[in-house]
């Protein structure tokens, strides 16, 4: 009988000691590949549908994992990850799509619950104040957001246009320009919303501008598109908006260079020019507010909160001309008559991307 349970008990000891040593071997294979961290840590992209497997196998590649199989059985099974890493981490493990940044001084554990956060990876586009829907699409397809042909299509279809109520046939002028943070491949639909959603959070906090029905606020915008793209410096746009306001109630042409600019880039799509020339204000179109007094049809850009609040809330001037007098500076002098206006008339126009 003592033979016996001599022998029961080196079964037993063996048995614990072939347990302790698996369990030992198990711990190994999910402790970090690394035992320091250095900061360095690798970029994981999960696509949307990719199987924990894959997951496992894509990290394992990266090095980021030192088995496959461990990663698979303890995201199947919170037990196991449980009794490897202690309590608290029997969770369950849920797969998320995004773009992830893995340390190689991460455990299992910590790598799981990295990738069930669902994190993506933000691009940073600053959208400066006067670019049109073109010039903004271009910017996107650059930053592989998302293609400017897409973009500029969505701002341009009639039924976008209706849903946010806009009484013109674009997003133009209502697309706000500001620094985004946005996440590659987006839908061309789902950028112009987070845009339009910034421009009327922005207009809610201006008073003048929030009590607006939407025809008024879309004749403010158009005027404030023409604003951002004539003024230099910031105090002058309010008396830039108080001329053409001025023009405006005596049914006098803009006489506006922005407006031909837009014809000519926008409209007949050619290059930027250095210079408005006396047969390009002759061109005839709705825009030319050389040619035709009042506002043109809609929006020659996306104003910022400068011009808007210069349209909305703009003094009372007896100025009805204004040039630029110092073109470096981008300084204008403001006057009363014509005859002050010619002394030294100049035609000038902005650079590319103002």
């Amino acid at each position: 009988m003592k033979k016996f349970l001599t022998v029961i008990l080196i079964i037993l000891i063996l048995f614990a000691g072939a347990v302790a040593t698996a369990a030992g071997v198990i711990k190994k294979l999910g402790s970090p590949v690394s035992a320091s961290d250095d900061g360095e840590k690798v970029r994981i992209e999960i696509p949307s549908g990719m199987s924990v497997s894959g997951a496992a196998k894509l990290l394992a590649e990266n090095q980021l994992i030192r088995n496959e199989k461990l990663f698979y059985y303890t995201a199947r099974y919170p037990k196991i990850k449980s009794f490897l890493y202690g309590k608290g981490e029997d969770k369950a493990f849920i797969l998320r799509s995004g773009i992830y940044y893995i340390s190689p001084s991460m455990n299992i554990a910590q790598i799981q619950e990295e990738l069930s956060s669902g994190q993506q990876e933000y691009i940073k586009v600053a959208i400066p104040e006067g670019l049109t829907i073109s010039k903004i699409a271009a910017e996107l397809e650059e930053k592989r957001i998302c293609p400017a042909k897409d973009f500029i299509e969505w701002c341009h279809n009639p039924n976008t246009v209706a849903a946010y109520e806009i009484p013109g046939e674009s997003l133009e002028g209502f697309l706000f320009p500001d620094t985004y943070y946005l996440t590659g491949e987006m839908s061309a639909s789902a950028v112009a919303d987070i845009m339009i959603m910034n421009f009327f959070d922005k207009v809610s906090q201006i008073p003048s501008l929030a009590e607006m029905n939407n025809a008024d606020l879309y004749q403010t915008v158009t005027l404030a598109s023409i604003v951002e793209r004539e003024y230099r410096v910031e105090d002058e746009a309010p008396l830039i908006a108080s001329v053409f306001k001025n023009r405006l109630r005596r049914n006098i042409g803009l006489y506006s260079c922005a407006t031909i600019e837009y014809i000519l880039t926008e409209i007949e799509g050619r290059p930027h020019p250095d210079r408005i020339l006396i047969e390009d204000t002759k061109i005839d179109n709705p825009y030319n507010t050389y040619k035709w007094a009042g506002l043109p049809p809609g929006p020659i850009s996306n104003p910022g909160l400068v011009a808007l609040k210069a349209c909305a809330d703009t003094p009372k001037t007896d100025y009805y001309f204004f040039q630029v007098v110092d073109p470096a500076a981008g300084r204008h002098v403001f006057t009363t008559n014509f005859d002050e206006h010619v002394q030294s008339h100049s035609l000038y126009t902005k650079k590319s991307g103002r």
